[in-house]
Formats: C-alpha cells, sequence, structure tokens
C-alpha cells in the first residue's frame, strides 16, 4: 500500500469553531485552533523602542506554547497550511503572526475568510485563498502600540502617585471621562417648573370624550410655569366655550430598523435581554462558532464584528421568499428595503444575520441555551422585520378654539401593521405610546369640556448612561470600534472606576480623581475628538492611505513632554480605602472595601499580619420565603444571576427570579419581580396555578388580572 496523502492543515481561531470547520472540510483537512493570539508584546517590559523607529519586541505568549508546538508538528506533515483566523484586523494579524512563527511565504495565498461557518460558505472560502492583507495587519499594530504607548506608560504613573492596581488607556480613560462628563451635567442641572393643563373633550351630540392639551392662551403659546398660572388657566378654559376650529387627518409610515451591527445588537440586547455588552458578545460568538442542531454543527449567525447593515442580495432574496408565507403578501415591499450605514462605517462585513432564514428561532429552541435562544430569536425577528413593509398609522390633529384660549388634541391609531407584527424597538426610556382612539369630529362643532388638571412637571437632567445608551454614544462620536465596545466597559467597571446600578452607569470617587489627573496632565488622551481622530487614523491605514509608523511618529513626542512633566508635577495622592460595616472574623477589624481581577471584595486593613478576605454579598429587600432568613444575589457557574437563602445548605431555596416582600393576595405565595416588554415592572405569584399579578409603577401598584 502506498503512504497516506498528505493533509492540508487549516488553522482557526477558537476550538469550538475549529470543531465545527473539521466536520464540513472532512478527511483532507485538519483543522487547529491557536485560540486567540499566539505572539505579543512582552507584559513585563514596554516592547516598544520609540528611539528605534518603534521597533517592536514580539514574544511567544505565556500559556500558547504547548499550543504552538502541537501546530508546529502538523504543520510539518501538511501538504499546505491554510490560515483561516477572524475576518478582521485581530484575526489578520495572528494569522501574519502564524505565518511568521510557522515560516510561511506572506505573498503566497495562504489566507482565508469565513463571514459565516456554514458548510456551503466554508467549503467555498477554502478553494479562494488569498495573500495577508498587510493594511490590516498594520492598523492592528498601530492600534496595539497606540495603546501599549499610553497604558504601560501612564499605569505606573498611577500606580505611583495614587494606588497600586490603577491603568489608564487609550480608549478606557476618555470613555470614564464621557460618564464624568455626564455626572457632572446632572450635578449642575438646576430644574425648571412647568406644567401642563390636561382635559376631557365632548363633541355635542356624542358621548365618546377625548383627552385635549391646552396650546394657546390669549393668542399667544401657552407657557405655565407656576400653581397660580395654572389655576389662572384652568379658570379661563372652564369658562370659555369652544368650537372645533380645525381637523386635519394624514397618513405616516414608519420604517422598519436595519439589521445589526456589533453596537446595535449591544444596545438593543441590553434593552430587551437584560444582557450586559459583555455577555452579548460572549452568547453571539458561541452562536457565529456554531451550534449542535441534531447531529449537525452550523453557525448560526453571520460575522459578528461589523458596523456594516449591508445585506448579501442572496440573503435578502430568501428573506422576500419567506415574508409572503408567513405574513401575507401585504407585507412585502414592492422592492428591498434599502439601508444607510453611519458615516464613517468600515463596511468590511454584512451586517449580523441568520445564515438560513428558514432556521427559526422556535425549530432551534431545543438545542441551545435559554440565552442562544433568546439572542437568536432577537437577531432573527429584526433581520426579516428589516425587509418588511412599513407601519401605516392614521393621524389626526384638531384645534378647539375658544374665547380666550385654544386647545389641541393628537392621536394616531395603526391601520397596517407591517413589520411591527413581527418586530417593536426597544428604548432606553420607554415613552407612553399616543392616543390611539381617534374620535369623530366635524369643523364648527360645539365643544363640552371637562375634567381639567394641571399637571405640574419639572425639567430633567441628561439621563445617566446605561451600556447602551453609552456605546451608542461611543459609536456616535467614533471611540472606539466595534470589537472594542464590550471590552472598554468592563474594563472601567472592573478597575472601579465606574459602578453599574439598576442599569445606570456612575463614576466612583477613584474614577472622578483619575480622570481629574488625566485631564490635567495629559488632556488629548482623554479629548474625545483627539481620540476619534485617531480611530480615523487607523482606518487610513487599513485602506492603504496612512503609513502606521508615521501615526507614531505624530504621536509620542508630545506623548513624551507629557509623561515628563506629571512624573515631575503631580504630587503623591493617598486614598483611603472605603471602609465597610464587615468585622474580621480573624483579628476584629472593620474591613475594607479592595477591588481585585474580579470586581470588589472585603480584605482586612491588618494585612500583611491579617490575610483574611471575603466575598461582597448582597442582599435584598426580601425574606426566605421557606424559613424567613434574607436572601442572597448569587451567580451560577455560567454567569447568570439567581437569588438563594443566607442559610444554605440548611435551606435550599433558590429562584431566578427576585422576590419581592409582598405576598400574593390571592394564594399566600411569595411574589417574584418580572420586566414587560415594553419597559414595565410586574410583581407575579410564583406559584404557577396561581399567577396573580400586580404592575409597578412610579412607586404605586395597579391590579391587572385579566
Amino acid at each position: 500500500m502506498g503512504a497516506n496523502p498528505k493533509k492540508k492543515l487549516v488553522i482557526v481561531e477558537s476550538p469550538a469553531k475549529a470543531r465545527t470547520i473539521s466536520k464540513f472540510l472532512g478527511k483532507n483537512y485538519v483543522v487547529e485552533a491557536s485560540q486567540g493570539h499566539v505572539r505579543d508584546l512582552p507584559k513585563s517590559q514596554l516592547g516598544v523602542e520609540p528611539d528605534n523607529d518603534f521597533a517592536l519586541k514580539y514574544i511567544t505568549i505565556r500559556g500558547r506554547g504547548d499550543i504552538l508546538s502541537g501546530i508546529r508538528r502538523e504543520a510539518k506533515n501538511a501538504a499546505s497550511i491554510i490560515l483561516a483566523t477572524d475576518p478582521d484586523r485581530e484575526g489578520e494579524a495572528i494569522s501574519w503572526h502564524l505565518a511568521q512563527l510557522l515560516h510561511i511565504d506572506t505573498s503566497t495565498a495562504c489566507r482565508v475568510e469565513f463571514h459565516e461557518i456554514t458548510k456551503a460558505v466554508v467549503q467555498s472560502a477554502i478553494k479562494k485563498p488569498r495573500t495577508i492583507n498587510m493594511n490590516l495587519v498594520d492598523a492592528q499594530q498601530a492600534r496595539r502600540v497606540l495603546d501599549r504607548l499610553v497604558g504601560y506608560q501612564i499605569s505606573p504613573l498611577l500606580w505611583a502617585k495614587i494606588k497600586k492596581g490603577l491603568s489608564a488607556g487609550r480608549v478606557q480613560s476618555v470613555v470614564t471621562r464621557m460618564i464624568v462628563m455626564r455626572e457632572d451635567e446632572i450635578d449642575a442641572f438646576i430644574p425648571e417648573e412647568f406644567w401642563d393643563i390636561k382635559a376631557q373633550a365632548q363633541m355635542e351630540g356624542n358621548k365618546a370624550t377625548f383627552p385635549v392639551t391646552l396650546s394657546h392662551l390669549h393668542g399667544e403659546k401657552a407657557v405655565i410655569s407656576s400653581q397660580a398660572e395654572a389655576d389662572e388657566a384652568r379658570k379661563i378654559i372652564a369658562e370659555d366655550s369652544y368650537t372645533v376650529d380645525s381637523i386635519r387627518r394624514s397618513e405616516k409610515k414608519r420604517m422598519p430598523s436595519p439589521p445589526f451591527t456589533t453596537s446595535s445588537l449591544q444596545q438593543e440586547a441590553s434593552r430587551k435581554l437584560n444582557f450586559t455588552t459583555a455577555k452579548t458578545m460572549q452568547v453571539v460568538q458561541q452562536l457565529y462558532e456554531g451550534v449542535d442542531l441534531k447531529g449537525e454543527t452550523v453557525g448560526l449567525v453571520t460575522y459578528i464584528r461589523t458596523d456594516s447593515v449591508r445585506m448579501s442580495e442572496e440573503a435578502i432574496a430568501a428573506i422576500r421568499a419567506y415574508i409572503p408565507e408567513r405574513f401575507g403578501n401585504e407585507y412585502i415591499p414592492e422592492t428591498p428595503m434599502e439601508y444607510r450605514g453611519r458615516k464613517n462605517a468600515q463596511d468590511a462585513h454584512e451586517a449580523i444575520r441568520p445564515t438560513d432564514i428558514l432556521r427559526t428561532p422556535e425549530s432551534i429552541k431545543p438545542y441551545v441555551t435559554r440565552d442562544q435562544f433568546a439572542l437568536y430569536r432577537l437577531i432573527y425577528h429584526r433581520t426579516v422585520a428589516s425587509q418588511m413593509a412599513p407601519a401605516v398609522y392614521e393621524t389626526m390633529q384638531a384645534d378647539l378654539c375658544g374665547a380666550q384660549s385654544r386647545l389641541h388634541f393628537y392621536g394616531e391609531h395603526k391601520k397596517f401593521s407591517g413589520f411591527t407584527a413581527l418586530y417593536e424597538d426597544g428604548s432606553d426610556d420607554p415613552a407612553q405610546a399616543v392616543e390611539s382612539h381617534i374620535p369623530v369630529l366635524t369643523e364648527g362643532a360645539r365643544i363640552h369640556i371637562s375634567d381639567v388638571e394641571g399637571v405640574q412637571h419639572f425639567t430633567q437632567p441628561p439621563a445617566r448612561y446605561t451600556e447602551a445608551s453609552l456605546v451608542r454614544t461611543m459609536e456616535e462620536k467614533g471611540i472606539g470600534r466595534p470589537s472594542t465596545y464590550a471590552p472598554t466597559i468592563t474594563t472601567i467597571i472592573s478597575r472601579g472606576y465606574v459602578s453599574r446600578e439598576k442599569k445606570r452607569l456612575y463614576p466612583t470617587e477613584l474614577g472622578r480623581m483619575v480622570t481629574s489627573l488625566m485631564q490635567q496632565y495629559f488632556p488629548s488622551i482623554v479629548d474625545i475628538d483627539f481620540t476619534a481622530n485617531l480611530e480615523d487614523k487607523l482606518d487610513a491605514v487599513e485602506e492603504g492611505k496612512t503609513d502606521w509608523k508615521e501615526i507614531l511618529r505624530q504621536f509620542y513626542p508630545d506623548f513624551e513632554s507629557a509623561l515628563k512633566k506629571a512624573e515631575q508635577q503631580i504630587e503623591k495622592v493617598e486614598v483611603q480605602d472605603e471602609v465597610s460595616d464587615v468585622i474580621c472574623d480573624q483579628c476584629g477589624a472593620r474591613m475594607v472595601y479592595k477591588m481585585g481581577r474580579f470586581g470588589q471584595f472585603l480584605a482586612c486593613p491588618n494585612f500583611p499580619a491579617c490575610r483574611n478576605t471575603k466575598p461582597i454579598i448582597h442582599y435584598i429587600d426580601a425574606p426566605c420565603p421557606v424559613c424567613g432568613a434574607r436572601l442572597q444575589e448569587k451567580l451560577s457557574k455560567k454567569n447568570r444571576k439567581f437569588y438563594g437563602c443566607e442559610r444554605y445548605p440548611e435551606c435550599d431555596f433558590v429562584s431566578w427570579d427576585m422576590p419581592v416582600a409582598e405576598r400574593c393576595p390571592e394564594c399566600g405565595s411569595y411574589m417574584v419581580m418580572k420586566n414587560g416588554r415594553h419597559g414595565e415592572k410586574w410583581h407575579l405569584c410564583a406559584n404557577e396555578s396561581c399567577r396573580y399579578k400586580v404592575r409597578v409603577e412610579d412607586g404605586q401598584e395597579g391590579e391587572d388580572n385579566a
């Protein structure tokens, strides 16, 4: 028998993707995973020589030696080597590093890209290798070096002048400043009083009433800013006689949103699924790399780091064929919907979409986790809805004219559901729906007014950022790119610069202190426009318009001068650890809050004499339904939040939903907090045979048990 023919070696990044692709390519291929970068700048030193035109020192990453040895063994016996890392800057750089280590000529066609992990796409892509794109590699190197120069030279300064464990980063510093600036705006805000004057109107001869609002007083736009003015306006309305002065009817169309980009997916998953940006990227990575469906492993969504809203013609055709079957012909527009990306979008990949539109969320539900199903359904519905017909609304405006005042009515009614039959966009601050009832009115008809009331309001400060709104602002201002949003937010929270409470982001005192120091000594690093311009320059490197080292040559001299000035002028600041009310059970001291790799924890202040540490335990304001002890907020092995009794294992009560203090008035069982689809909150009975629920709104409870 002859010798076995040599196999082709394919190198990808993740083991999960390696397993999936191996099944698609068959026995003539060996698929290995690099598990991310195998070579990088050293952790123990700067690794960049500014005085030598930014020469770089790359070393094999600690822990990657065995992985690299295994790849080298396979490479020796391979007929050819194909580099199939992710289709972005980082992936291109990993392929280039692998080529250097495996002595592959980068001018040869050794690189392939998989924009979705499906059998047809993988088998097609493997036949179309190209050379390594050095523009992408250089853009990644420029970003890496900029981040290294900033982080490795400012961070030690913060350690020496403030406290150990701090860090400064080119993107994280400006994002922290954005959160500090928002908090400063809130602190400086002075609320102003204003009033809405509302009433119920009824056309003579018609029993139906409809809401109206005061728009004009004495011929001028009504501006009511005090109780006295509100009382005077109410008096005038009560004395006035009204007729219908004008009626304006029209139709308006509401267009569907485009398919998801990385940014918009993170925002919508935060609003609708309560996912952090980090969790969204973790789950969608699993969907992209492949899920086992009935023995077949397949990637469920296309590449997940993208700022493009574009979809392939084949994908659009498949969606347009599916919509009439599912919803009817009236739900498909005559021509495909087209969307424009934002101005500085790179548009290198398609939008995030299902790889097969016939693979519905319901069909995959038995084979995926709860989180995977929720996120896939979100992506699927948004994608299909993006090619559906607009929703159509019938609108009516009417002015009711009196001798001294004018009242206004506006209402709209959904005439055709269009894409909203499948998908509604989420909102950070869901507004109340406008009046959906359109009254029957005729011009000149007399109107009776009743129930006149004044509603006091105060202008509100700008809202604190949520992860969703922060990502949107980062994208709008050009801070970072799709792959950096989630890790940046994770970093500033884990470093203790920002805290997250009920989805809102607050700067900590430490975050304020570091930001103040950065603004004083490194103003360009925390300047939003400067950071955005650097991103544009990196994009220019990727497009082959700029030499990557030229960016470093322009950046470093001013930065080096600022660094020397800061080292001389910054005085040592003593930051006292925050003292808790928890007593150390080994020496009796009051423990203090410390920040570690995995977030905050409690430590004894007498370190190193006492090395006692404790995790921070969060209790909720509800007793254990079984034994009456306190309930703790905990995390499962898969990082999912749940609630359990502090007396575990003596008491084994657990709940995925947060229990509340109130008991069900119907059956006496405990109740839990639930979030509604449109931002509302409910207290729901945990007894499945009862399921009594109470709506919670602005601290008030309203019953709804229909």
